[in-house]
């Protein structure tokens, strides 16, 4: 049977349309125990035009220097609408639109650079994201990516495969991905600075785009 892109699409966004309510709650008690300073350690190093690919509610927008001009895309009105009203008091000159990260909807090289935290786990087909991250991207410009991963421990790694069976069919989401192995694979990137904490369960990655 052949999945129709527009109605998965429109699944996807009815399925995080539901989390934005209780977003913000489960995301901050997530960074105080899983992600720590994750988001100030991408977002100080955004320079220049940068795009955030899936924004969320915005809970990055307080964390970018000052100097940065700040597009943001979402697939889910529900959550973009919580980033519009948080960007009203913290980043009033963001510019945030609804957007899928499969198919960015900017002309190449038009940004310095590309932010995606939390949010790889979920998108469906990762590769086709950061082909779209790489094409909008300028020679030279920064990838900053953060994300839970599979962990380095072989039993978290069961456990992890565990919540598979149940997250990817219900929300999409996955746990024993590792998007800076294809950045590490890719000619294009060259990567700066990689960490990875919590068990080996988040890694957060910067790389520049060599050519």
């Amino acid at each position: 049977m052949v999945v129709d892109p527009t109605h998965r699409l429109a699944r996807w966004q009815r399925f995080w349309d539901k989390q934005a309510a209780g977003y913000d709650k489960h995301m901050t008690i997530l960074d105080r125990v899983l992600f720590r300073d994750t988001r100030s350690w991408i977002c100080s190093r955004a320079r220049g035009q940068v795009l955030e690919v899936a924004v969320g509610t915005g809970l990055n927008l307080e964390h970018y220097p000052a100097g940065t001009s700040l597009t943001g895309i979402e697939l889910s009105p529900d959550m973009l609408a919580q980033a519009h009203t948080r960007a009203a008091d913290v980043r009033p000159d963001a510019y945030l639109t609804l957007g899928d990260a499969h198919a960015l909807d900017f002309p190449d090289a038009s940004f310095d650079t590309v932010v995606c935290t939390f949010s790889l786990c979920a998108i469906p087909a990762t590769d086709i994201a950061l082909a779209e991250m790489s094409r909008v991207l300028r020679p030279g410009g920064t990838l900053l990516l953060a994300d839970h991963v599979a962990s380095s421990i072989r039993p978290v790694r069961w456990i992890q495969r565990g919540l598979e069976l149940v997250s990817i069919p219900v929300g999409g989401e996955h746990f024993l991905r590792r998007p800076s192995l294809t950045i590490s694979g890719d000619e294009t990137f060259s990567i700066e600075d990689i960490d990875r904490f919590t068990l080996g369960l988040v890694e957060r990655l910067h790389a520049r785009k060599v050519s």
